[in-house]
């Protein structure tokens, strides 16, 4: 029998040379090489026993190994892991697999060692092309090892290649982020993802912002920041495709739009999440607990209108934004008898230039997106 349902595999690496002041991702930097290796039979033994039990009913079409800093493991442990998930999963012919890297773990040798396995598609967190920048965001690279790295891995052979910048940084400049714009520009990645700071509640950079040894960008320069993104990236030819990403015609990450679109997705790994079948799942944050006869911390099955809200509020991420007959097929409920008292807002919003409302779907305009969490709360 041909399957015909999709699954996209998540796989976290926790492990990082030196956690950054900003990030709330389950991360460890003070793993042994030892640790790396128990950790990652214990993945393997987590990958063979869904592919037992998914294995059949799924072809999976896209892979993302995360982190952490997966390229800092040895590539050969790398490879184990994807081998793991071919014998366990039927795996597409032209599934994207995509390994997330830092420039200061990477080498030429683990490069060659990806494609040989099959990673197609390259993750590199730059951030930023400014070497005071980097080291306020406490990066273990400088802008020399980023560039070299990308260039690397065109000479290796890697035609999919993203690059993460990171805007509002404490001491940015408009002109500081231009110009991290313009060595972007030049390098011509196949996608682009890029984020303002964010200072999550409990990492080193909130304490810092609390005791006001980091003063955050004003929101307006933040704004202009991601605006000024926008146009140059435009002008020259990205697709604005989601609220933080961009990508030349066909180079969409495949992975991450399962994610905005509620597709099935199951993640392997520490703290890793899931969402199959109606269910969300996540595993423990926990390091002795991974290792448990029971990893799974939460468990729980989606009502109706649990998947109906997460549908707006995933897929308004996404620039071409809902629509509204495929609102109706997946619950066969017209989106504006869902929304009841929010239509009074929803045309408001429209009025005032942050939504598009037509016959087919509605999407967000360029200074909606701005406003995105306070118009979803409103209209919802």
């Amino acid at each position: 029998m041909t399957k015909t349902n999709k699954l996209g595999l998540y796989v976290h690496i926790p492990f990082c040379l030196k956690k950054c002041g900003y990030c709330d991702f389950i991360s460890f930097p003070d793993k042994s090489p030892n640790d790396w290796q128990d950790y990652k039979n214990r993945l393997v033994e987590e990958i063979i026993s869904y592919g037992k039990s998914l294995g059949g009913d799924y072809l999976v079409d896209t892979v993302f190994i995360g982190g952490g800093t997966p390229s800092l493991l040895e590539a050969g442990t790398i490879q184990d892991m994807v081998k793991e998930v071919k014998e366990s999963f039927e795996v597409t012919l032209d599934a994207e697999i995509t390994i997330e890297v830092n420039p200061g773990t990477l080498t030429k040798e683990k490069l060659e060692e990806y494609l040989a396995v099959g990673i197609n598609r390259l993750s590199i967190g730059v951030q930023s092309f400014d070497n005071d920048l980097l080291a306020i965001l406490g990066r273990v690279h400088r802008k020399k090892e980023a560039i070299d790295a990308y260039k690397i891995a065109r000479e290796v052979g890697f035609k999919n290649i993203s690059l993460d910048l990171m805007f509002a940084i404490p001491t940015q400049t408009m002109e500081m982020w231009e110009a991290s714009l313009c060595e972007l520009i030049y390098l011509s990645p196949e996608h682009i993802s890029f984020y303002g700071l964010s200072y999550e509640e409990g990492t080193p950079f909130d304490q810092a912002r609390k005791r006001k040894e980091l003063i955050p960008l004003d929101d307006n320069l933040d704004r202009m920041m991601y605006g000024k993104a926008l146009s140059l990236l435009k002008d020259k030819g990205y697709e604005h495709y989601e609220i933080s990403s961009m990508a030349k015609a066909g180079f969409q990450c495949a992975h991450n739009l399962k994610y905005w679109s509620m597709d099935d997705y199951l993640g392997l790994g520490i703290g890793a999440h899931s969402f199959i079948g109606g269910n969300r799942i996540s595993n423990t944050k926990s390091w002795e607990g991974y290792f448990s006869e029971n990893k799974i911390e939460t468990d729980h099955k989606n009502s109706d209108y649990d998947n109906m809200s997460e549908y707006i509020f995933t897929g308004m991420r996404k620039t071409q934004g809902i629509l509204f007959q495929d609102f109706k097929d997946k619950f066969h409920l017209d989106y504006f008898d869902y929304i009841g008292q929010g239509k009074k807002q929803l045309w408001d919003y429209q009025n005032q230039g942050l939504l598009i409302v037509g016959s087919e779907g509605m999407r967000f305009t360029e200074e909606g997106i701005n406003l995105s969490n306070k118009i979803l709360a409103d209209i919802m």
